[in-house]
């Protein structure tokens, strides 16, 4: 019979491998200046996925006491336009929860979080002195002390619901209303001091997982493609695959741009850089979730396709004619041009230049027209 300390124990042990909860937040949706949802209560381990909707917003670190001002050391996705007609996948920010301390963020856009664009991880409950309530309040104290600085009208009205009632999140309550995928997060490094790699190369995802590419030093991207044009953008029978864009990274940065991709099937899923016209491509920088390991499509195979279609760009290259021989037929062309019968050009002197075998001859007009006469 075991005994309670030993449960105790073993409790105690697994703790560390339950998984981290993804809370997802839209930017902006429907053109209003919100988060949705606008405050949420998280776990030490929990990841936020702010999705961008279109216009122009940020993920902004602040502080209580001032809101609408960047908190010194604290992390900023930076400005992230989208579209109203964009087709292309929701950028996303990642933050990691690191403690239960309230973490703050606004939109730095200019007017939004004055105007109530505000958001809160673990705020206190209403009633309390460091709610949601008064800290969105605080914000929209500071649009009123600047009398409506200024706005741009391509941003739309205020919104009303940023007046409108807030769900406070408890501490039973993890998501506050949020849509939690429920699924496990896969961490994926991109570049970095690998190389020109993802770290890991091949992972096995389930149904509402999250795979988030983290970016690491120099520039790259994580874009689909297909097991059989594994260096090419995803585009056929009307599918439009995701594409990170490139996230350019300093070799001394200490916070790292991401991007989030949602695991809808089981389905194989093949990704590529494309910096350099595909040259990451083909030097290996590959990746796949899901890939059937018991058929041809492995993610062997996939990785061997992107260096033989590299290979095979080298060789048709190879086989157009050479750099001398490019240079020579310039050249040839060139002295051509010399040895021509004739061309002629019209100075703006009111003369005429006749080239004769290399030859200028310059005849003022007047004298040309007597020679004719």
């Amino acid at each position: 019979m075991f005994s309670f300390a030993r449960v105790l124990s073993l409790s105690l042990v697994a703790l560390p491998f339950v998984s981290a909860t993804v809370h997802d937040v839209q930017v902006g949706p429907g053109g209003q200046l919100v988060y949705s949802p606008q405050a949420i209560a998280a776990a030490v381990g929990d990841q936020v996925v702010f999705h961008f909707n279109p216009k122009n917003h940020t993920v902004t670190q602040s502080s209580f006491a001032n809101p609408c001002g960047a908190k010194a050391g604290g992390f900023d996705s930076g400005f992230e336009p989208v579209m109203a007609n964009s087709t292309q996948a929701q950028p996303t920010f990642t933050i990691t929860v690191n403690d239960t301390q309230p973490i703050w963020v606004y939109c730095g856009q200019t007017g939004h979080c004055e105007k109530g664009m505000v958001f809160a991880v673990n705020c206190g409950g209403d009633g309390s002195a460091n709610s949601f309530t008064n800290f969105q309040k605080a914000a929209l104290a500071e649009g009123a002390a600047a009398n409506g600085s200024s706005y741009g009208s391509s941003y739309g009205s205020t919104p009303a619901s940023t007046s409108a009632p807030v769900a406070t999140p408890s501490s039973t309550d993890t998501a506050a209303g949020a849509a939690s995928t429920g699924g496990q997060v896969h961490t994926v490094i991109v570049g970095g001091s690998a190389g020109l790699v993802y770290t890991p190369s091949n992972i096995t995802a389930q149904p509402g997982d999250i795979v988030t590419f983290e970016f690491h030093e120099k520039n790259h991207t994580a874009t689909q493609s297909s097991f059989a044009s594994p260096c090419d953008p995803l585009n056929a029978n009307g599918v439009t695959g995701f594409d990170s864009g490139f996230n350019p990274v300093a070799s001394d940065a200490t916070t790292f741009p991401t991007f989030n991709f949602s695991v809808t099937s089981t389905s194989p899923v093949w990704v590529y850089c494309r910096q350099g016209d595909g040259a990451h491509c083909h030097a290996g920088m590959v990746f796949a979730i899901n890939a059937n390991e018991s058929s041809p499509n492995t993610f062997e195979a996939f990785l061997n396709n992107a260096k033989t279609s590299g290979n095979t760009t080298s060789s048709s290259a190879s086989s157009s004619p050479t750099g001398s021989s490019s240079s020579g037929s310039s050249s040839s062309g060139s002295s051509s041009s010399k040895s021509g019968s004739s061309s002629s050009n019209t100075s703006g002197n009111g003369a005429i230049s006749f080239h004769l075998g290399g030859t200028s001859v310059t005849l003022a007009a007047v004298a040309l027209l007597a020679l004719v006469l």
